[in-house]
């Protein structure tokens, strides 16, 4: 039971809760001039007896019948709500302030009229300071032993470093708190404007066929039938991850629920709060990264990875009538419709003006299995073997790997760039992924498959169907190569030189993948191989470190020539588009070299030009790479050239060599400012003729195995293929398959690409001018006259 009580103006309470009131103000001093001196008080029992006759903390809270908070009282003390207020706000203050003495508890009665006095301000040393900091970050939470040693040590109570410690916590706190609610603020501010551009883009939906506006419509009886095959789906993808953790050996989580039936509504797009358009594509990066987002479309492109595998293991197997081989016996063409009736396209429909390309060959690789696997899975060595046919690559996110460090279902999101050395034939840029497989004892397969289909709104030139190859060791130290091109290319910005060339397959299929690999690995047999090599009489002797310095820096050549062909790699600007029938218009680009390693510092301008020639292949090959005939072409060469240096790249063929050549006029070398390297590279799907001019000193430093990276190259050269016509000598539009043509891809001429480059300025910051560009012009206008006047063509 509650008593109050007014005495000389104050409300006095007692009870169970005016103990615990009575406590608080009794650790407090104060001064006031209406009460007698306080009495002290023992909580928490119950006090029967009357309390204190005044109390300035009920004094203080007591509200007046008026409303409001009033003091009663006529004498009140002021200093007494400064008291409270200090007190109240302790524990929110620094660590470092603190008031002098104990609490009334602990005072006695004798001294309380000298202790009401007002205590004064106390700062700690910042000595003190800093020991109690020390010790907080040892122990935040002291213990009573720990307390008593510490202010012994400082020359504090032991409720004052209690106190320090309290009100340190408290301020940690209130730090964290701070922050965490700043950072609460920044998520809140990015979900608010990825509300918005998601509201926008709801108010705007677009069609995913033909990329226009979409209709909105009642679609209430098509989303029960979505979240069905919703269902469905879940349940496949989580067959898909049992499969994955068995098949990888490692925990795969499906995404059990994709924030309610967002999946679905994402799926199909939101125009309200309500009913739902189609337009939005689940697949689209919508901003949101919880996570969530990326565990789903792991998930999915695992999917796509194992059935990509499964497509090509079968078309590795099958027979006819799902691939029928070519008269020439070079490669086999796939049936495309005996393969749209046994397999699901899975990666959506093509666009128009698209040609599909689908091959398939097999041949013996001079390396073993596990090395052309790491080569493949290497984005850089990827490029670098494949040199004429990939422009750039690059590995965007690895997908999955194998803890053990195998690559056995490791798989890889990356994207690159496909080329035909001409500058009639635009790059192929393509996102695929790639997914390797040991499928049995001593086989390994690795499929590639486009990812362009899951953002339709992008338009793509190029996709790749499930393509790869399978390989299998062999006892000898080789391997045994099944390649599968299936690629699908936008023709419309094709020149009709070259749609025989792609629709036979020799442009990006089959036959040029595998061809330029077994070139590729003899030629690294050969080089990195410690054993000498026969060379002619005339050749220096070179040695094994020297030649493989050497092959390098022609490796680094043709690379070089490749991107000046296809304007890629460096940044080109377009000065001139060239017409592929008048020999007087070239393609020309320029570029601003600041003279990093293995470059020429200044500007660099680059013509291109691409010829049919009614001369076969292997003929046009052989004159051009001729140092005999090189005066019949070159107008900068005014002498017969000699060669002193000969590096075949093959066991038995002769047309792949790197030579070094110099003027007959001075066949001393020393008498020579400059030398000319030449590497000339054939296959069945095409030949490569490079060369540059270098310095002899720089020459001598790489002969001897030096480094060949600072070697500054601008080089020049051809790119031949077979034209792939008819018997009339002309494209024919209506025969362009293997299958129309008999696998005739031989062809009566040739297609003949012309790059040269020339350093009209040493300074990187030079304008182009007039005269550099008639200069180009005039040169390459006369290169293509005399090889045909050495033909005899018009």
């Amino acid at each position: 039971m509650t008593t109050a009580k007014t005495v000389g103006g104050s409300v006095d309470s007692s009870g169970g809760g005016g103990g615990v009131s009575a406590r608080k103000v009794a650790e407090i001093p104060y001064s006031c001039t209406m009460t007698s001196q306080p009495q002290r008080v023992d909580p928490p029992v119950v006090q029967t007896r009357p309390t204190p006759k005044s109390s300035p903390l009920s004094v203080f809270l007591k509200p007046k019948l008026e409303g409001g908070l009033g003091m009663i009282g006529e004498n009140f003390d002021p200093g007494v709500m400064g008291r409270i207020s200090r007190e109240e706000g302790y524990e929110s203050r620094s660590g470092s302030e603190n008031f002098e003495g104990a609490s009334g508890e602990d005072q006695d009665p004798a001294t309380d009229k000298k202790s009401s006095k007002r205590k004064k301000y106390h700062r700690h040393t910042p000595y003190q300071i800093q020991e109690l900091e020390s010790a907080f970050k040892d122990n935040p939470h002291l213990e009573e032993k720990a307390r008593l040693e510490l202010g012994r040590r400082l020359n504090l109570e032991s409720k004052q470093v209690k106190f320090w410690f309290q009100n340190k916590r408290t301020q940690m706190k209130a730090q964290l708190e701070r922050h965490e609610n700043a950072i609460l603020k920044q998520e809140n501010d990015k979900l608010r404007i990825e509300n918005i551009a998601m509201k926008e883009a709801m108010n705007s939906p677009i069609c995913n066929q033909c990329g226009g506006q979409a209709m909105l419509g009642d679609v209430h009886v098509e989303e029960h039938h979505l979240r069905i095959e919703n269902a469905r789906l879940r349940d496949e993808l989580n067959r898909i991850c049992v499969l994955a953790n068995k098949f990888l050996g490692k925990p795969f989580l499906p995404l059990t629920n994709p924030i309610g039936d967002s999946g679905l509504e994402l799926a199909v797009g939101r125009s309200n709060f309500g009913g739902m358009t189609p337009g939005v594509d689940a697949s689209m990066p919508l901003g949101l990264d919880f996570g969530l987002e990326a565990s789903y479309d792991k998930s999915m492109l695992m999917e796509l990875g194992f059935t990509a595998m499964n497509e090509l293991l079968k078309l590795a197997e099958a027979g006819e009538p799902l691939w029928f081989r070519s008269l020439d016996g070079n490669g086999e063409a796939l049936n495309l419709e005996e393969y749209e009736r046994s397999f699901h396209c899975c990666i959506g429909m093509r666009g128009p003006n698209f040609i599909t390309e689908a091959t398939r060959t097999t041949g013996t690789v001079m390396f073993n299995c596990m090395a052309i696997v790491e080569t493949l899975m290497d984005a850089d060595r990827w490029a670098e073997m494949f040199t004429g046919i990939v422009g750039r690559a690059s590995t965007v996110d690895v997908i999955s790997s194998n803890s053990s460090g195998s690559r056995n279902g490791s798989l890889q999101l990356m994207q690159a760039e496909l080329q035909i050395l001409s500058p009639l034939v635009p790059l192929h840029n393509v996102k695929f992924l790639r997914f390797c497989k040991h499928h049995a004892e001593g086989v390994w397969a690795i499929v590639d498959v486009s990812v362009d289909g899951s953002h339709p709104h992008e338009f793509q030139s190029c996709r790749m169907l499930p393509s790869g190859c399978i390989v299998q060791d062999l006892l000898n130290g080789y391997s045994k190569v099944i390649w599968i091109q299936h690629m699908e290319y936008d023709e419309s910005g094709v020149h009709n030189f070259f749609r025989a060339l792609i629709r036979s397959g020799l442009g990006l299929g089959a036959q040029r993948w595998l061809a330029t690999l077994q070139r590729q690995c003899e030629c690294l047999d050969v080089i990195m191989s410690s054993s000498s090599i026969p060379t002619p009489e005339s050749s220096a002797a070179i040695s094994p470190s020297g030649r493989r310095s050497i092959a390098s820096l022609a490796q680094r050549m043709t690379r070089s020539f490749c991107a000046v062909v296809c304007a890629n790699i460096y940044k080109w600007d377009a000065i001139q588009t060239g017409s592929g029938d008048d020999p007087a218009s070239a393609r020309l680009n320029m570029r601003h070299s600041a003279g990093e390693p293995g470059d020429s510092p200044g500007v660099v301008l680059s013509a291109t030009k691409t010829i049919w020639l009614p001369i076969a292949r292997p003929h046009l090959f052989d004159f051009l790479r001729n140092e005999e005939t090189r005066s019949q072409w070159d107008a900068l060469s005014n002498h017969t050239l000699q060669q002193i240096i000969h590096i075949p790249k093959g066991r038995n063929d002769s047309s792949n060599l790197i030579s070094l050549y110099c003027n007959t006029a001075s066949a001393n070398v020393s008498q020579n400012r400059t030398l000319i390297l030449q590497e000339s590279c054939s296959d069945a799907s095409g030949s490569i003729i490079t060369y540059t001019s270098v310095g002899v000193q720089e020459m001598t430093v790489v002969m001897n195995g030096g480094d060949s990276s600072s070697v500054a190259l601008l080089p020049s050269g051809f790119s031949i293929v077979s034209d792939c016509f008819d018997n009339s000598g002309w494209p024919d539009q209506s025969k362009g398959t293997l299958s129309d043509r008999g696998g005739n891809n031989g062809g009566t001429g040739s297609l003949l690409t012309i790059g040269v480059q020339m350093l009209v300025s040493s300074s990187p910051g030079a304008k182009l001018t007039m005269e550099s560009v008639q200069t180009v012009n005039t040169l390459i206008s006369r290169m293509v006259l005399d090889i045909k006047a050495a033909f005899h063509c018009n």
